[in-house]
């Protein structure tokens, strides 16, 4: 575990707004985050003008598809993809391999991403064609980050997570595309597997590993912590990628006693990620920490308790789809979108001042970084989402319209404001 420990922590060599800084043209990343931006505000608009079918829980309709995909291919993806472009350089100590291969991607993934979720809410059976030009676009994203892995010198356990997230995320497309393929055409007996494969590697494999890579970057730079010992970075990999494999094993077999297992897997391996967290956490030099930085470390706790709450689910045998379904968005909500709208109400002030002003110290008057962030309103926003989540939650589960009307229009409002405030920074 010594060995595994050293390369993470040697990547915590400044801590300081330009620690984020890469070769990376700005220029990239940020068209990424913008189109994210769009992406996240339209998903909640189109839930909003559904939120009928989310009283009744009926997730499985087109409607309902192209808001999921406009949350999780539109936002959530294209947030991850522009993130890498960023960090990837900074936590592998390489540039991005073809920056010019990242334009072409980003058109070609925004064209195919905005097609296949049109297509799945208005004519699914077309959707198979969205969903070529989907896959090109992450190929080539896929390709990117892989010849940029390929030249890093010396691996560390980020590669390890970001690997293995590349692989489920490669996987989910597939996954992704069968189904496309099966609506459009038939002949696939298997649907509802490939279905809960695609769910399962998508959420939990590609999403949460990432998140687990790149925290071990995030979390010590956003918290000036070190000399923090990371005992259990090793077993968080190996049994929650164990539990992953096991899990869409028992989809395959149909076994249930295994979906058990599965879910006690992901379960230790992410307690061993919190663990690792909270020791980081505790050798921090800041005491106080950021108000948006807090809201991505509220949402490790929401991922251990979901976890948790899936374990038990599974262990009592309920099989409600409709408790299954609101676990899966609550999941999505709470873990995965809440860590990434706290980082990026980090990254964004931090690749902008550094663009603006790192070259200007020292020169003239520059703004600090708290200058670029509006704590007070990342507090009401992200007080008014987790508000939105639970009214959300809660209505649709004792099915009460109005609750859920009132609560998305509130998440759809909040999304809007969250967007704005974004890009507010650009111009500061």
């Amino acid at each position: 575990m010594v060995a595994s420990r050293l390369p993470l922590q040697s990547l915590v060599s400044s801590l300081n707004p330009t620690s984020l800084k890469s070769d990376t043209n700005i220029k990239l990343p940020l068209a990424f985050i913008l189109y994210a931006l769009i992406a996240f505000v339209v998903a909640q608009a189109v839930l909003l003008l559904n939120s009928d079918l989310l009283v009744s829980s009926q997730f499985r309709l087109p409607s309902l598809w192209m808001g999921a995909h406009f949350l999780l291919l539109g936002f959530a993806v294209m947030i991850a993809m522009g993130a890498m472009y960023q960090l990837v350089p900074v936590a592998f100590l390489t540039p991005i391999w073809n920056q010019t291969l990242g334009y072409i991607q980003f058109l070609i993934t925004v064209s195919g991403i905005t097609s296949l979720t049109l297509l799945l809410g208005f004519q699914p059976s077309y959707a198979v064609y969205g969903g070529i030009l989907t896959i090109i676009g992450i190929i080539l994203f896929i390709f990117q980050i892989a010849m940029t892995i390929a030249k890093q010198k010396k691996r560390n356990m980020i590669s390890l997570f970001v690997i293995a997230a590349i692989i489920s995320f490669s996987l989910t497309i597939l996954a992704g595309f069968l189904l496309a393929w099966n609506i459009a055409y038939g002949g696939i007996e298997s649907h509802n597997t490939i279905l809960y494969s695609h769910i399962t590697l998508g959420v939990a494999g590609w999403f949460t590993l990432l998140i687990f890579g790149f925290s071990y970057k995030l979390v010590p730079m956003f918290s000036l912590s070190h000399g923090f010992s990371l005992k259990w970075t090793g077993l968080s990999f190996s049994t929650y990628v164990f539990g992953l494999l096991v899990l869409i094993v028992s989809f395959w077999i149909n076994f249930s006693a295994l979906t058990t297992v599965g879910w006690l897997f992901l379960f230790i391996g992410f307690s061993f990620f919190a663990l690792d967290m909270r020791a980081i956490l505790h050798k921090r030099l800041k005491k106080k920490l950021d108000k948006p930085f807090t809201f991505s470390v509220i949402a490790i706790g929401n991922g251990l308790v979901i976890h948790f709450l899936a374990l038990l689910i599974s262990l009592i045998r309920i099989t409600d789809p409709s408790i299954w379904s609101w676990l899966i968005f609550l999941y999505v909500m709470s873990w995965i979108i809440f860590s990434i709208i706290g980082y990026l109400y980090k990254i964004v002030p931090f690749l902008w001042w550094t663009h603006k002003y790192a070259d200007k110290i020292g020169k003239e008057k520059v703004p600090t970084m708290k200058d670029m962030i509006d704590e007070k309103m990342s507090v009401v926003l992200f007080s008014l989402f987790v508000v939105s989540i639970i009214g959300l939650t809660t209505g649709a589960l004792l099915q009460i319209s109005l609750v859920v009307l009132i609560f998305q229009v509130l998440m759809t409002i909040t999304s809007f404001l969250y967007a704005v405030s974004i890009i507010r920074i650009l111009f500061k």
